[in-house]
């Protein structure tokens, strides 16, 4: 490192989570817009993962772990979807044993199940010369991003996550494309559906916020829509689909499904060891509902899970206008000195909140304004006076 970069202001970036559409823009107006203001900007590679296993004893050899970032570096990230810098799911405040590096072994004490190692990161970021840390994830990499800030790290956040239920934000990079992602493929879906008179149930991410399943079945005209945060009546979804079948000239029906819905009386489907964060893997509601719709109607059925296909690929516009004002007033905060704070969209106006914000609350559909829960469908009569996203 050159003695004139080390007077250079440094921030640290990464990107935590699940990939989604407008990290790389994010990541790339970051980097431009630093480079103009004379910061230097270091990019932490697989999350938080690269500050756990960066060992400030051994900085030739922790360097797959951090990347310096100029403009000629990632001048064409934009223009593909993912992440240039990679992500994990790492909880550095709660590290099983098989998931620490060699070097920090010695740390993990015995009859622990899991270790905090957020001193051994400040110390790696405080070893790079880092200024502050600029995370792009959404709940539970933002969580341990507010930790640092409470132990003192100067912190300024981004919110990134398809499922658009970071609380605080009425808008998380990768939503917009995830909604176009699942509205394109609902239409596509309609030509096999409809050619052989099926009943298709879609699934769709969506943990604990079902507003990906609500707005893309009311953007596609899906006739029915079940959501996270309503548990459903299998037997009265049987009844109203095949009320939709048949109402249908073609003789076929639709109906999107959140990943986390659930049934009455049951949990979602779960799968898996627990993640650092402490969640399991969700999926196959839309296989398990769809196997009783058959039995119920006596309906062939068309199971689709869309899961990754909602978050693969590049950006929609949105999404990349998102990224890049979101970037440039991180920037901003910066420059003025303003941290613990998380860059939001509060009804259409570009903001920044407490970065605390996110632990306050669960970000969810407003179900009593937007969803029809007798009928199992969106309920989006009177948008005068709502903000874009409904929220």
């Amino acid at each position: 490192m050159r003695q004139n970069e080390k007077k250079k202001p440094t921030i640290a970036i990464l990107t935590g989570g699940g990939d989604v559409p407008g990290l790389n823009p994010c990541i790339k107006t970051l980097v431009y817009r630093a480079a103009s203001e004379g910061i230097r900007i270091l990019g932490i590679r697989r999350g938080w993962a690269g500050l756990l296993n960066y060992n400030p004893d051994d900085p030739k050899g922790s360097k797959k772990w951090v990347q310096r970032l100029t403009p000629p570096e990632v001048r064409t990230i934009d223009r593909s979807g993912g992440t240039y810098l990679h992500t994990s799911r790492t909880n550095p405040s709660a590290v099983k044993e098989k998931d620490v590096p060699e070097f920090l072994k010695g740390e993990f004490k015995e009859g622990e199940t899991a270790h905090d190692f957020t001193a051994h990161c400040i110390t790696g970021l405080g070893h790079l010369g880092v200024d502050a840390v600029i995370p792009i994830g959404g709940d539970d990499t933002l969580t341990f991003a507010e930790r640092l800030h409470r132990e003192g790290f100067p912190v300024i956040a981004i919110p990134k996550t398809m499922d658009n239920d970071v609380f605080g934000t009425d808008y998380c990079i990768g939503f917009s494309t995830a909604v176009t992602r699942g509205v394109g493929f609902i239409h596509a879906l309609r030509t096999c559906t409809g050619s052989h008179e099926r009943i298709a149930v879609i699934e769709l991410f969506g943990r604990y916020c079902g507003e990906t399943s609500l707005i893309s079945a009311y953007l596609a005209g899906v006739d029915r829509a079940i959501i996270s945060e309503v548990p459903f009546d299998p037997e009265k979804l049987a009844r109203l689909i095949m009320k939709d079948k048949k109402a249908n000239p073609k003789n076929y029906a639709m109906i999107t499904i959140s990943e986390g819905a659930r049934i009455i009386g049951g949990d979602m489907l779960l799968s898996g060891e627990t993640d650092a964060f402490g969640h399991r893997r969700l999926g196959g509601i839309g296989e398990e509902t769809g196997a009783i719709l058959k039995k119920l109607t006596g309906q062939d059925v068309l199971n689709q899970r869309l899961s990754y296909l909602m978050r693969s690929g590049s950006p929609d516009s949105l999404d990349l206008m998102v990224a890049v004002n979101y970037a440039n007033i991180a920037i901003d905060l910066f420059m003025k000195k303003v941290f613990g704070r998380l860059v939001a969209l509060n009804r259409g106006v570009y903001t920044d909140i407490p970065l605390s914000t996110v632990g306050m609350g669960q970000k969810k559909v407003d179900v009593m304004e937007l969803y029809d829960t007798e009928n199992y469908r969106p309920k989006v009569r009177h948008v005068g006076g709502k903000p874009m996203f409904l929220y």
